[in-house]
């Protein structure tokens, strides 16, 4: 540039200089660019010759990009880092030639934890029922939750139901991968009485429940029976997509899923009954009295 030349700047911390960064203007005290063991400190502590234009404005051959960053990182000791890779990666490229090392361990750290991969779907374990109702309440996605407490049971198994347990669980765990972006599911391990369950909330209100224990009578003993009501669980959570995307409750929609103990009431909402009272409905449950005379 015509008019340029080579000088040593010499002046108290307190002068102000005029910095032209790559076409981009800045304007800051000596004090500042020599406040740390930096590359700026040593051009601005009168050891050096800067470059400087007919208007006085110091050139540095640099991208003024990330350099109103630079300068905040010298007044004040820190600086939030930029939310992009791409825009970190640059600002270490700046740290280094200006030989910034604690903004550029700062950054070097930050890019690693970018390549953290991040988790497909988040499960929230319920550790109070004020949590339970702040995460329903607050959702705005429809919500799925499993709560299974095999402790809570007083009686003994039958054969079939901790295998049944682990199939209700493991269809858990895909359904939360598969629907993960469009509802919230929930896990009780601690909270309820109940042994195995699941709930769904559209709208912060419970629309629909299966539940998936009952007891059978043994000759002599009662015990609990865990079913895996497959077919039914996959429908439901179908159903709850209808409370997807909506901004406020819809009357005909609460009114069609409203939840029904039973088979009474007519339409095809979302019906609440245990897994024992699906049978009865298919006409595929045992009697009881079958059951009493016939030992688990």
């Amino acid at each position: 540039m015509s008019g340029d030349h080579k000088t040593v700047l010499q002046g108290s911390p307190s002068q102000y200089v005029k910095l032209n960064v790559g076409g981009c203007l800045f304007y800051t005290t000596i004090g500042t660019l020599t406040k740390h063991d930096t590359m700026l400190s040593a051009m601005f502590s009168g050891r050096m010759e800067v470059l400087t234009d007919s208007e006085g404005w110091i050139l540095i051959d640099r991208s003024g990009t990330h350099f109103g960053t630079i300068l905040n990182y010298l007044r004040d000791g820190r600086v939030p880092l930029p939310e992009s890779r791409k825009e970190i990666e640059e600002l270490l490229a700046e740290a280094k030639y200006y030989c910034i090392s604690d903004l550029a361990v700062s950054c070097e750290r930050a890019l690693v934890k970018n390549m953290e991969p991040e988790p497909i779907c988040r499960i929230p374990l319920i550790t109070s029922q004020k949590e339970e109702q702040m995460l329903i309440n607050n959702s705005t996605k429809p919500v799925v939750m499993l709560v299974v407490n095999r402790h809570n049971n007083k009686y003994s198994y039958t054969s079939t139901s901790d295998d049944n347990l682990l199939k209700n669980i493991e269809l858990f765990d895909k359904l939360s991968l598969r629907f993960s972006g469009r509802i919230l599911f929930i896990k009780d391990v601690i909270g309820s009485s109940e042994i195995c369950c699941w709930l769904f909330f559209g709208h912060g209100k419970r629309v629909a429940e299966v539940c998936c224990t009952s007891i059978v009578y043994a000759t002599d003993r009662k015990h609990t029976k865990v079913d895996f009501p497959e077919a039914r669980i996959y429908e439901v959570t179908l159903q709850v997509l209808l409370y997807e995307n909506r901004n406020a409750p819809d009357q005909e929609l609460l009114q069609a899923t409203s939840s029904v103990r039973g088979g009474g009431g007519g339409g095809g909402g979302l019906q609440l009954y245990t897994s024992d009272e699906e049978e009865e409905r298919s006409g595929s449950a045992p009697n009881r009295s079958k059951q009493a005379n016939n030992p688990i």
